[in-house]
């Protein structure tokens, strides 16, 4: 498998800006939802990168995960608003799970303490959040909103978490759970039993299957986060991709983190569209343009074609 850059896709109106895209999702009809850090947090366009409209303004504190369910109904994850909050796609809102002004006690497992995630069950539609920032769960809730059960605790060992990042299941429900710190993806059952684990990544932190193509998992690597390793090469940023055997098939990005087209400086969400192609958004304000002097917005979002 091979993918190319689709250089400067996306065309922003006239003096907008991402900021940082931290999310990033694609509907049945190959609309991409960027859910941004910018006065606009939610930007959508369509497969040709053609402005259609924008929501979400004032609701936000600070965006974070995005995903559709089977309706095509948003669920947004928002983790200083302690929530994960579902809208229709012209952003009416119609659950919140959680107490946007009422965080759990940190690390005490209850939901929610800087939630990351949701990720919807194809089979059942249930609800899996990940949690998070100040917690080491995961909670899976009934469509409806009401909780069904937890599973998680600090730690390194099979079930437990170091700060659960992102999720996404598969065709047959499996939970893939992306444990950035322990460098690895965990694989429970749609119950929280632990099935195994998806190990040679470094800090996955956006994960995607995509089921059109035989339950392909999309891993959405960050770089060094230290400045002994800053120099090291071949640890990110990148994107790798598995196969349901959990064969790598394929990788993109630089042996470093770079600017150029097909390299990333710190990729937080991957999905892919009908056709294949792939849509990567980075974290590249709070990664490396927010440290520099003066502060500089970097490439977000970029769109990849499939070659092969």
């Amino acid at each position: 498998m091979r993918f190319e850059p689709v250089v400067g896709w996306g065309k922003l109106p006239p003096g907008w800006r991402y900021v940082e895209v931290a999310g990033v999702a694609v509907d049945a009809r190959d609309n991409v939802y960027c859910f941004t850090r910018g006065e606009h947090p939610v930007i959508v366009f369509d497969a040709d990168g053609n402005f259609l409209r924008s929501w979400g303004e004032g609701q936000i504190r600070r965006a974070h995960g995005i995903s559709l369910d089977a309706e095509g109904m948003l669920w947004l994850t928002d983790d200083l608003h302690h929530t994960s909050r579902k809208f229709t796609p012209e952003g009416k809102l119609l659950l919140t799970i959680g107490d946007p002004d009422t965080p759990s006690t940190l690390q005490g497992g209850k939901p929610f303490n800087r939630p990351t995630h949701v990720a919807v069950c194809p089979k059942t539609g249930n609800l899996y959040l990940s949690d998070g920032y100040g917690n080491s769960r995961v909670h899976k809730y009934a469509p409806d909103g009401r909780h069904v059960v937890s599973w998680g605790e600090p730690g390194t060992d099979p079930g437990q978490f170091n700060l659960p990042h992102n999720l996404t299941t598969d065709r047959n429900g499996l939970v893939y759970v992306a444990d950035r710190e322990n460098h690895r993806v965990q694989i429970f059952d749609g119950d929280g039993r632990y099935q195994g684990q998806l190990n040679n990544l470094h800090r996955p932190c956006g994960l995607y299957t995509d089921r059109r193509q035989g339950d392909l998992l999309y891993v959405g690597e960050l770089g060094s986060a230290i400045p002994v390793t800053d120099h090291t090469p071949n640890i990110g940023p990148r994107v790798t991709v598995l196969n349901a055997k959990g064969e790598r098939v394929a990788r993109f990005g630089g042996q470093f983190a770079g600017e150029k087209p097909g390299e990333f400086t710190a990729p937080h969400s991957v999905v892919t569209d009908s056709r294949g192609s792939v849509y990567v958004s980075e974290v590249s304000w709070t990664a490396k343009g927010s440290l520099e002097n003066p502060p500089r917005e970097i490439r977000s979002l970029q769109k990849f074609h499939r070659l092969d």
